[in-house]
């Protein structure tokens, strides 16, 4: 089938279309290579998906004739493309146009797509706001422009389910980690600062906080099962994560216990809107998707690691 993911320069859209490609898939990658972070990252990323013969479009998904530049022969789309977390460094405004307007005018364009089967909205945990421990029926109270943001961007994808216009879903996903995870996130930082022998920012209090940190290997496991399965998911909302509890302390741990080095810690305040605990109710993708995670943190770790070395050492 024909694929088109969205922020595929990104850490789980080079991911997952990686992996729609191993499937056999022919599998179209989008990304604006914007300068959030080092574009020379993402440029990382491309590069080795498209070795795996995905074929990267550079296009800014904000032009509101998608149609003209992109095939509309799609059958499935897995949009990525967010402004991501919460940063001191994003306005509202890049946010609500990264978040909101841009799953806005993919939406227009999959209308066009006639082919299309399954518009897969790629939601976060943040919707849930400060504790993210729900099932999918919970009402959110999301604590972040991120947060609100991404569940705007969600209602729209869903709008045209409950329109009939289009089939559409969306995951949830929980504090996902490993390889080309995004350099500000706490992982490829912790692994920077111990093999550059830096200071790591933590937040105060935030060593206490739980999270579900999740193998991006075990997300993608859940976003790809959603294929051939557009009739009972249309309409849905899935969690995707580990059910599995650390501590922002574990992480740091298990870094220094895979790494054999102590990282220096400086505790900087706090931020707002940052979650307290999450942890996934995965109960209905178990059901639904025969989602089962299974790689621990540890293992998730020592691959990240790896990752690192292998291209930044």
């Amino acid at each position: 089938m024909k694929i088109l993911v969205t922020g595929v320069a990104g850490f789980i859209g080079s991911h997952t279309a990686e992996r729609l490609q191993t499937l056999g898939h022919e599998v179209i990658g989008v990304d604006n290579f914007n300068a959030y972070y080092d574009v020379k990252l993402k440029e990382l990323n491309a590069a080795a998906i498209e070795k795996k013969g995905v074929k990267v479009i550079r296009l800014d998904l904000q032009s509101t004739d998608l149609d003209k530049h992109l095939p509309t022969d799609i059958d499935y789309i897995f949009h990525y493309s967010a402004q991501p977390g919460i940063s001191s460094t994003s306005t509202f405004e890049d946010y609500f146009s990264n978040n909101f307007i841009v799953t806005k005018n993919l939406i227009d364009y999959a209308l066009a797509c006639t082919n299309l089967k399954l518009f897969v909205n790629i939601g976060t945990s943040s919707i849930y706001g400060l504790q993210a421990t729900f099932t999918e029926d919970v009402a959110p109270k999301p604590a972040s422009f991120y947060g609100v943001t991404k569940l705007a961007a969600e209602q729209l994808a869903l709008q045209k389910s409950r329109e009939k216009q289009l089939k559409s879903c969306s995951l949830r996903l929980y504090s996902v980690i490993g390889p080309r995870e995004r350099p500000e996130k706490m992982y490829t930082k912790l692994i920077a600062c111990a093999f550059n022998d830096t200071i790591f920012p933590l937040y105060e209090g935030s060593a206490k906080h739980l999270r579900s940190f999740t193998y991006v290997g075990d997300i993608v496991d859940g976003v790809v099962s959603v294929i051939d399965k557009e009739d009972i998911v249309d309409g849905e909302i899935f969690n995707l994560g580990t059910e599995v509890e650390h501590t922002t302390q574990d992480g740091i741990d298990a870094v220094e216990e895979v790494l054999g080095k102590t990282i220096k810690i400086n505790v900087i305040p706090k931020r707002a809107g940052d979650q307290l605990r999450t942890k996934a109710n995965i109960d209905k993708a178990r059901s639904v998707l025969g989602y089962n995670p299974q790689t621990t943190l540890l293992e998730a770790v020592k691959k990240q690691v790896d990752w690192y070395r292998a291209n930044f050492l």
